[in-house]
């Protein structure tokens, strides 16, 4: 009589092999399991996302008031300064208390997706000596963060337009794409910095600093200058068309400068991209450092 055996079948687990070789001598090979990578870290990023939202406001009084707060000082107190004489900031093509208002906004959220990199990766310095997962998770969950919280701020957009009663155009549509485009340039900034702000704290510290200073180098509290050496450093400075765009876009409909607009976005866009490549050879050598 025959015997019939069956053999199972025995799973081996995969190994994760590393070698010497860089990985930018196969860049169609990096390009693709970095767009897998971030596919797969979208379960895990949602994750983070709640987390990080729930912790925001868990111990804090005020709550959302801390989205408003910022720019309504920051409207008064150059109103009050501008109605005093103290400043001349020129004409404005919005009532002035609105239009700080606004670009307020549009600069905290730029400051926060500028920082946001630089925190994740600081924040989750444990997870990611402990565990392998896809590092493109820590971004994405703060840049959802940034965008939460940018809804939140819609809330006080909308009582500027009925308070000051200003007409909305029919390009408002568009102003989100605007928005997408000044985020994009500040997580570039913020992906180079990522690295180095999970070694060292000089990094956050001195981003507050930065931040700061680069305001009064935006068109924020005043129009773009038109001449002089201060008016050039303006217009050079990339977050100026992709601010000013998207309040133009939002308010005017008029845009002053689709040019720079174009090219700050292109930089941004390319800037990422370089940025992101950056990160992810980066990170490996970062948790090995943090590790050790």
């Amino acid at each position: 009589m025959a015997i019939s055996k069956k053999r199972k079948k025995i799973s081996r687990p995969t190994r994760t092999v590393y070698t010497s070789e860089s990985q930018m001598r196969r860049p169609k090979k990096l390009l693709g399991s970095m767009w897998r990578d971030l596919l797969a870290s979208r379960e895990l990023a949602w994750r983070l996302l709640v987390r990080d939202i729930s912790a925001q406001y868990r111990q804090s009084v005020l709550g959302i008031a801390w989205a408003f707060i910022p720019p309504i000082v920051t409207a008064a107190g150059f109103t009050l300064a501008k109605g005093n004489g103290v400043i001349n900031v020129g004409s404005t093509d919005l009532p002035y208390p609105a239009y700080v208002m606004f670009s307020m906004t549009l600069w905290q959220t730029f400051t926060e997706a500028l920082q946001s990199p630089v925190q994740g990766v600081t924040e989750a310095k444990q997870m990611l000596a402990r565990i392998n997962f896809p590092r493109e998770a820590i971004i994405l969950a703060k840049l959802g963060q940034v965008f939460f919280n940018f809804g939140i701020k819609l809330i006080l957009i909308v009582g500027l337009f009925i308070w000051f009663k200003m007409p909305i155009s029919g390009s408002a549509i568009l102003a989100p794409v605007a928005l997408i485009h000044l985020v994009m340039l500040a997580t570039f900034f913020g992906l180079l910095l990522a690295p180095l702000g999970a070694l060292y704290k000089d990094v956050t510290k001195g981003l507050v600093l930065v931040t700061s200073f680069w305001l009064f180098l935006t068109p924020v509290v005043y129009p773009v200058p038109s001449e002089g050496v201060f008016g050039t450093i303006v217009k050079l400075n990339p977050v100026t068309p992709l601010l000013v765009t998207a309040r133009e876009l939002a308010t005017t409909g008029v845009v002053s400068d689709p040019q720079g607009f174009w090219l700050a976005s292109l930089f941004a866009f390319v800037g990422l991209l370089m940025t992101w490549i950056f990160y992810r050879l980066a990170m490996p050598f970062v948790v090995e450092r943090m590790s050790s």
